[in-house]
């Protein structure tokens, strides 16, 4: 049997840099205020001449050479993302494959907003289990900068652009492979989280344009109580369905979305600041590039070695949400 294995982490980070100090100037808010909330202290923007496969194209490109892995053995390409290139085609993944110069080969978008790079590394574990693939490159790739509306003092502070990838290989070792994921979705509270206008049921149109419906809107408190609520229920059940504990838990890896989350759930999960890779105060939240982001953040500060137990833990619109647990098996 083919097991699937969490090869290499990559990311590529906008150099821009936006502070709280930066929204100060343009809405009314404070650097105190947003810190306290958010624990967010700067996020980066992308250049206007870039889009959303730029950047998962350069994430891409790092997490290849790590991997060590020839372009042409690459046989399926996954993006996670909630900002594509275009609205309805082509896909994101098929311009990053051709970006990087991958020979024919299939490639797809998911949409499961922040959530999106867990789905992927659970399409990638089926895809290989199953015999049908051998190597996924899987990205989270975000331009949240093109669907905020600045002057929306509830959101416009808390997102950030990037992106982030990973290849997931076939191996017949079964200590090296990905050892569960699991994702679901309730639709009931699609309200929650919500870019209203573009698609099918309010297709592009003036009023779409004068009202910002294209732009992220969301009701930050309820989302809130039921993040905390989710995420903590999720990683639960995946490791009393593994017999482990907290200290069996190298790195705990949350989506990015908000420090008041990430700690309420770990306290909850018992799992101490050590553990917990926190990024969201440099980059903001940038969706389905968090996790990855977050992982290639600690991986370069040396923190992530072959073998670490790794937890993925998210939570998005949709609502989505999933987590991912493995050890990180680069290539030897």
């Amino acid at each position: 049997m083919a097991y699937a294995a969490f090869r290499s982490i990559g990311a590529y980070i906008p150099p821009k840099i936006m502070t709280n100090f930066d929204f100060e100037k343009i809405i009314d808010t404070t650097d105190e205020w947003i810190t306290k909330r958010t624990g967010i202290k700067e996020r980066r923007v992308s250049e206007e001449n870039e889009a959303s496969s730029d950047l998962g194209a350069r994430a891409a490109q790092v997490a290849i050479d790590r991997a060590n892995i020839a372009k042409e053995d690459i046989d399926l390409v996954i993006c996670a993302t909630v900002t594509p290139d275009y609205l309805c085609m082509p896909s994101t993944a098929c311009l990053i494959a051709s970006k990087l110069d991958l020979p024919p080969v299939q490639a797809m978008d998911i949409s499961a907003a922040c959530t999106g790079f867990v789905y992927a590394v659970s399409l990638a574990k089926a895809y290989i289990e199953s015999g049908m693939k051998k190597n996924v490159l899987i990205i989270g790739a975000e331009k949240y900068t093109s669907i905020l509306d600045y002057t929306d003092r509830t959101t416009c502070f808390i997102f950030g652009d990037g992106a982030g990838a990973a290849i997931i290989s076939a191996t017949d070792k079964k200590e090296e492979a990905i050892v569960d994921v699991n994702c679901s979705s309730d639709g009931n509270y699609d309200d929650l989280i919500k870019t209203a206008g573009g698609g099918s049921k309010h297709p592009c149109s003036q009023e779409v344009l004068d009202n910002k419906m294209a732009c992220i809107r969301m009701k930050g408190n309820e989302t809130f109580k039921l993040a905390v609520k989710t995420l903590t229920s999720d990683v639960k059940v995946m490791m009393e369905k593994h017999g482990l504990t907290n200290e069996d838990i190298t790195h705990f890896i949350p989506h990015q979305a908000n420090y008041r989350i990430i700690k309420a759930v770990g306290d909850a999960l018992g799992l101490n600041e050590e553990q917990t890779v926190v990024t969201v105060d440099k980059y903001g939240n940038t969706s389905a590039a968090s996790i990855p982001m977050a992982m290639n953040y600690a991986y370069e500060q040396g923190k992530i070695k072959a073998g670490d137990k790794i937890l993925f833990d998210a939570f998005g619109a949709g609502l989505t949400w999933g987590s991912a647990l493995f050890p990180f098996s680069p290539k030897q």
